[in-house]
């Protein structure tokens, strides 16, 4: 049983999906201060302002051995904006913002972050991937991911598929067969 049940995580359902035409708006990376990232994710709800943040479920075990389960951010710290200068402003004063940073390419991120929600909804253990490792780029091409891209690596012996938020540097990773992708020219 969870500790507190999953929040939205997106607002709107369809940011990641829809072209959304909203004059002079654009991606932001917000770095929030330590563990503030779902306070302001309900702040922006409450304004109706963009944003999305990946959140995953992660269990741990109690002193006493009882299971626990918690939904936390893959990401930590980072909430991704997307609005324009007056939604940035509205999401500054909630104070719990350490950083906001511009994203050059929104389009490319968007990408990405559609592709890691993707990865999400299957509901498989993901990893947290820091340092992303040269390999090959591949295409999946069958299965729920069928068309997302990525690179594969191989780790214990496994063969992964990492999805990658190039402006954070960072991305997740599962479990895949290399029967399932083939590879991207």
């Amino acid at each position: 049983m969870p500790i507190l049940e999953r929040e939205a995580n997106l607002y709107p359902a369809d940011l990641l999906t829809s072209c959304l035409e909203q004059p002079d708006a654009k991606w932001w990376a917000l770095y929030t201060m330590s563990r503030q990232e779902k306070q302001l994710m309900r702040k922006l709800a409450v304004q109706k302002i963009s944003y999305y943040c990946p959140i995953i479920e992660k269990k741990t075990r109690s002193p006493a051995g009882r299971q626990r389960t918690s939904f936390v951010p893959l990401f930590s710290n980072y909430v991704f904006l997307y609005g324009n200068e007056e939604a940035r402003q509205v999401a500054l004063t909630t104070n719990t913002i350490s950083r906001c940073l511009e994203v050059e390419n929104g389009e490319s991120l968007r990408y990405d972050l559609h592709q890691l929600e993707m990865l999400l909804a299957l509901g498989e253990p993901v990893s947290i991937e820091s340092q992303l490792q040269p390999g090959t780029k591949v295409r999946v091409k069958s299965g729920p991911l069928k068309g997302a891209s990525g690179t594969v690596y191989q780790r214990k012996g496994v063969d992964r598929l990492i999805i990658s938020v190039n402006f954070l540097q960072q991305g997740a990773s599962v479990e895949l067969s290399d029967w399932e992708v083939e590879v991207c020219n």
